[in-house]
C-alpha cells in the first residue's frame, strides 16, 4: 500500500446528500432558512460524511462536494470574470435525466480572488484533523470547454480576442489557487475534467469539426495550459486529474475509447496521477495507457452509477490486463465517478454507495497486499 496519494483505493470524491441537506437546500432556494443556516447544516453533514470515510478506512477524506449545486459551475462561477447566467438548455445531452440548465458566461479578466472554496477546504481540514484531506475542482479546461467550445455563440471581450491571452489568464488564476489551497493546507488536489471525455468521443469530434474546431489542436493547447498552472505546484503537494463521460442521475454524455486523446494527454500532462473512467464498454480498452509515463493511474473499474457489486475476480482481471500498460505499481483502483456530481445524486441509497467503497477498498487490498 502506498503512503503517498492517490492510493491504491480511492476514491473521486463526491458522495450522496442526505435528505435533510437537500431539504435545507430547497428551504434555502426558497428563501425559509438564510445562508448561515444552511451553512450550519451543511457543516453538520460533512461532519458526519468524514466520520463515515474515516470509519470504512479511506486514506483521504472529501467533504462530497455537499456546499455545491454542480461539480463545477459554482466553483467556475466564483472566479473573477466568470458569471453564471441562466440557459435554455444543458450544455451536453445525457442520456436521460438533464440536470438543471444553466452555464457560464466570460465577462472581464479571469482571475483568482477572495474564493469561498479556500474556506470551505480549511473548514474540511479542521475536522478531518490528523487525516489528509483531498480538494476537488474543476479542471482549468473546463472554464474554455464551456465558454467558447461547447458554446455556438461564443463572442470574446476584446481581451480575449486572442485566444492565447485567454488560456494564460486562466492558468495564472489556476497558479493563484494552487497556491491558496497550499497555503490553506490542501496537499491533494484534484482537477476533474470532461473535455477530454467529449474530445474521444467520435460523434462530438464529428460535430466540432463541422463547426471548425480542431480538437487535437484544442487538446494541446489544454496541456499546455495545465502544465502552466502546475509550474508554481509546491513538491510536496500531489495534483491528479480525473477524467469523465458524464455522470448525472447515473446517466452519461460521451462514449469512446482514449486513444484520440492519449498521447497528447498521457504522454505530456505533468499532473501526478490519471483517475480513469473504465467501468464500461464506453471507455475501450487499456492501450492508450502505454502513452502514461510516470504518473500513477487509478482504474476506475467499479461504478458509481449502479448500485450491484462487481465481481472481485473480474475487476482483478481486468487489473491485470492494464499491468500489460502500465506498471503494477503504478495502478491504484477507485470508482469510476464520484456519487454525485450534482446535488441530485446517482440513483441508489447511501448504503449502496458505501458497499462501492468498501469493495474498492478490500479489491486493492488483495492485490497489492
Amino acid at each position: 500500500m502506498t503512503v503517498q496519494p492517490p492510493f491504491k483505493y480511492d476514491v473521486v470524491g463526491s458522495f450522496l446528500r442526505p435528505d435533510y441537506l437537500k431539504k435545507a437546500r430547497e428551504e434555502f432556494a426558497n428563501k425559509t432558512i438564510d445562508a448561515k443556516q444552511l451553512k450550519a447544516i451543511e457543516d453538520k453533514a460533512i461532519q458526519e460524511l468524514v466520520a463515515k470515510e474515516k470509519e470504512v478506512g479511506l486514506q483521504a477524506v472529501t467533504d462530497g462536494e455537499f456546499r455545491r449545486r454542480y461539480w463545477h459551475l459554482d466553483f467556475l462561477a466564483d472566479l473573477d470574470g466568470v458569471e453564471e447566467i441562466k440557459a435554455d438548455h444543458w450544455s451536453v445531452h445525457f442520456k436521460g435525466h438533464q440536470p438543471k440548465a444553466a452555464t457560464l458566461k466570460i465577462t472581464d479578466k479571469i482571475d483568482f480572488g477572495n474564493h469561498p472554496f479556500v474556506e470551505h477546504f480549511k473548514y474540511l481540514q479542521s475536522i478531518g484533523q490528523d487525516t489528509l484531506c483531498k480538494m476537488t475542482i474543476p479542471s482549468p479546461s473546463m472554464l474554455h470547454l464551456i465558454c467558447c467550445v461547447r458554446s455556438e455563440e461564443y463572442t470574446p471581450i476584446q481581451r480575449y480576442e486572442d485566444m492565447d491571452v485567454l488560456y494564460h489568464d486562466i492558468a495564472i488564476a489556476y497558479q493563484k489557487a494552487i497556491r491558496a489551497f497550499y497555503d490553506a493546507g490542501c496537499r491533494y488536489l484534484q482537477l476533474d475534467d470532461t473535455s477530454w471525455g467529449e474530445f474521444c468521443d467520435a460523434n462530438k469530434r464529428k460535430a466540432y469539426k463541422e463547426r471548425g474546431l480542431d480538437l487535437d489542436k484544442i487538446a494541446k493547447s489544454y496541456v499546455d495550459m495545465i502544465n502552466l498552472a502546475l509550474e508554481t505546484k509546491p513538491e510536496d503537494m500531489t495534483i491528479t486529474m480525473h477524467i469523465c463521460r458524464g455522470n448525472f442521475r447515473s446517466t452519461w454524455f460521451s462514449s469512446g475509447g482514449y486513444e484520440p486523446v492519449a498521447e497528447i494527454l498521457f504522454g505530456h500532462c505533468k499532473v501526478d496521477g490519471f483517475f480513469l473512467e473504465y467501468d464500461s464498454e464506453r471507455s475501450g480498452d487499456f492501450s492508450p495507457l502505454r502513452f502514461i509515463k510516470d504518473q500513477k493511474v487509478v482504474l476506475g473499474l467499479i461504478t458509481s452509477k449502479f448500485a450491484k457489486l462487481e465481481d472481485k475476480e473480474e475487476v482483478k482481471k481486468r487489473i491485470q490486463e492494464a499491468e500489460k500498460y502500465v506498471a503494477k505499481e503504478q495502478l491504484c483502483l477507485s470508482p469510476q465517478c464520484g456519487f454525485s456530481s450534482t446535488e441530485e445524486g446517482n440513483i441508489m441509497t447511501e448504503d449502496e454507495q458505501w458497499a462501492k467503497v468498501k469493495l474498492v477498498k478490500e479489491i486493492a487490498e488483495e492485490v497489492w497486499r
